[in-house]
This record gives C-alpha cells, sequence and structure tokens, in this order.
C-alpha cells in the first residue's frame, strides 16, 4: 500500500473513544487485507464504551471495538489471491482454534481458544483496514451494498438461532425482543415459512416490526396470569419461542406462551447471571429448553445466501450512519437513542 498509516476508533477506557493512526497491517499467509466500508455497533460495543467491560470480558489495554464489518479486498498474503482485487465481502469475526474437538465437529463457535474482533484484547474493524483469514471472509451476492455486508453477521446470529430450534413451516413461532436480532430472527423464521409474532415492550418497535409485515403483540400482555401459574399450557400455543431480548422475565412470559412440548431458544444475552424459570412447569408440559451463541459451520455462509434471496430487508434495519471521525458519536446513539436500530460506522479513507 502506498501509506504506512491508517485511522483506527481505539476505546481507551469507558467513554473514552479516540480516532489515532495506526500502522498498516500486513496480510499473512491465508490472510486478505480488506478495506472496510461498514461496520455495525451492537450491544456488547456499547456494554465496552459505556463500562468498559461486557460480562467477564473487561478492557485492559486500548482496543479498537467493532465486529460486524463489510468491505473490499485490497491486498493479499501467500496463497490468497483468488479473491480478487475489490471484490465485496462479509467478514466473519470469530475465530477459531480450528483443532479442538469442537473445531473439528463443526461447532467452532463454542471454542474455547476462539478469539472475536473487537472483544479486548482483541482489536476490531472500527478501522480503515483489517487482515482477515480468507476462510472468514465472504464475498458479498453480486449487486448487494457493502454497506449492508455489515448486517450479515447479525443475519448469521438468527440462522444459528432458528436453525437450533429447527423452525418448520406451518409452525407457530413467537420472537421476544423486537431489536435487531429479534427482527432478522423473525424474518430467517418467516423465510422457512413459520408464522411468526413479536413481542416488544415499545410500540415503536412493535410498530417497525408490523412494517416488516410480522404480527406484534405488546409484550406485557404475554405475562401470565399468577392466579394460573400451575395450569397447564394452552395446547394452541406457539410451537417455539426464541428469547431475543435477553430480559428474564420476557423468557419466562414466552415459555407460558408454549403449547405442550414446545422449545425455548436463549438467543440475547442475558441481562443478569442468573434466571428463575419454571422448570417444574417445563417438566410436566415436558419443554425444551435451548440456547444458542454466534454461529457454527455453514451458518455464515447460509446468511449470505439469504440475503442474496432477497427473502430478508437488511436495508430497513440501518437507521443511522456515521463516518470514522464521529465513532464516538455514533456509540452515543446507539447507547440512548431507543429509536436506532442498527447503527453503521462507514470508514472511507482507502481507496479501493
Amino acid at each position: 500500500m502506498a501509506t504506512t498509516t491508517h485511522r483506527a476508533a481505539v476505546l481507551h477506557g469507558p467513554k473514552d473513544l479516540r480516532v489515532e493512526d495506526r500502522p498498516v497491517p500486513e496480510p499473512g499467509h491465508g490472510e486478505v487485507l480488506v478495506a472496510v466500508r461498514a461496520v455495525g455497533l451492537c450491544g456488547s460495543d456499547l456494554h465496552y464504551y459505556e463500562h468498559g467491560e461486557n460480562g467477564p470480558n473487561v478492557l485492559r489495554q486500548p482496543t479498537v471495538l467493532g465486529h460486524e464489518p463489510a468491505g473490499f479486498v485490497v491486498g493479499h498474503g501467500a496463497g490468497t489471491d483468488e479473491l480478487p482485487h475489490g471484490t465485496p465481502v462479509a467478514i466473519e469475526p470469530a475465530h477459531p482454534c480450528g483443532r479442538c474437538a469442537l473445531c473439528r465437529a463443526g461447532r467452532y463457535n463454542l471454542c474455547p481458544k476462539g478469539t472475536c474482533f473487537g472483544s479486548p484484547p482483541t482489536n476490531g474493524a472500527l478501522t480503515e483496514l483489517v487482515a482477515v483469514p480468507r476462510d472468514f471472509v465472504h464475498p458479498l451476492p453480486e449487486g448487494m451494498d457493502v454497506k449492508l455486508g455489515a448486517l450479515i453477521e447479525p443475519l448469521a446470529v438468527a440462522v444459528h438461532a432458528v436453525g437450533r430450534v429447527g423452525v418448520s413451516p406451518g409452525e407457530r413461532v413467537l420472537v421476544t425482543g423486537a431489536g435487531p436480532i429479534g427482527v432478522l430472527v423473525a424474518q430467517v423464521a418467516a423465510a422457512c415459512g413459520a408464522s411468526v409474532t413479536v413481542s416488544d415492550v415499545a410500540q415503536a418497535r412493535r410498530e417497525f416490526v408490523a412494517r416488516l409485515g410480522a404480527e406484534t403483540v405488546d409484550a406485557t400482555a404475554l405475562t401470565p396470569d399468577p392466579d394460573r401459574a400451575h395450569a397447564l399450557a394452552d395446547p394452541d400455543g406457539y410451537d417455539s419461542v426464541l428469547d431475543c431480548s435477553g430480559v428474564g422475565p420476557a423468557l419466562v412470559s414466552g415459555i407460558r406462551a408454549l403449547r405442550p412440548g414446545g422449545t425455548a431458544v436463549v438467543v440475547g444475552n442475558p441481562n443478569r447471571p442468573e434466571t428463575a424459570l419454571p422448570l417444574a412447569w417445563m417438566q410436566r408440559q415436558e419443554m425444551s429448553l435451548l440456547t444458542s451463541f454466534r454461529y457454527a459451520a455453514g451458518d455464515f455462509a447460509a446468511a449470505v445466501r439469504l440475503a442474496g434471496s432477497g427473502r430478508v430487508r437488511l436495508d430497513e434495519l440501518v437507521t443511522a450512519e456515521f463516518p470514522l471521525e464521529r465513532a464516538d458519536e455514533a456509540l452515543r446513539s446507539a447507547l440512548v437513542d431507543r429509536t436506532q436500530m442498527k447503527v453503521l460506522v462507514t470508514p472511507g479513507g482507502v481507496v479501493v
């Protein structure tokens, strides 16, 4: 590259984000260099920005955030020249060891030695250039706006979650929580042929989902009657519930709305380390409880294909864009403005 430095938004501490010059990364063997054009902001980015931590992971050194990137291939390490210069790509940010039993079984999302972009101390993609292993770079469908490639990562989360329960045509699915992941889960379930209802406490978010064609319900209406807490489940209840809220009461209310033998999937990160569940009642109904974490083998590629099919609407989710110089403003907007769905940071300093 003609230049030796590029810009990156570096988090030094809670709400201390600085745009700095860093050396241009050199792609190693099996890596490609990507000029980042868009990065979606996620809840984990907001936790790091606001508190300097996300669950047990703590910011201990200046780190570049961002794990939902897309851009153009602009350089190659040895053995990676099959992707032409300028190829638009989405980047899979979680990189496993590839050698452990879980990786070999295709469940590399559970790899105990894996790293993920933007998860300290691993630097992320709020930057102009990033070097990525070729196996984790996915060419975008022809004609797709590269900025929308930043939504492939959360779409892969949704693909994996729906795959965990195995949604079939004609089934009734409840999605609790109408944030970006909930909206994408609802669209993936609908693409599988399910009848989908989405619940949320916020009217604006219910209205957003309704514009995409899903049925909606006020989440407070799902709260079970305490006088019927031990009653049998409604046989006409939902076949499955996918909780994307991360809120314990929403998960419990969704479980109460299941039919006997139904399945609940925990998708959203719980806002508390422990959640009380009606296990005795669930046992009486022989209900299943599953969890879902990121995405495993095949999910990212499936998300790219689904995006290319037109059966999900990604552009509707993008509600704001900020250049890299205003990354701090982008994080603050995503943190406090409840009307936002998916906020993008759009680096653009590298000529493709």
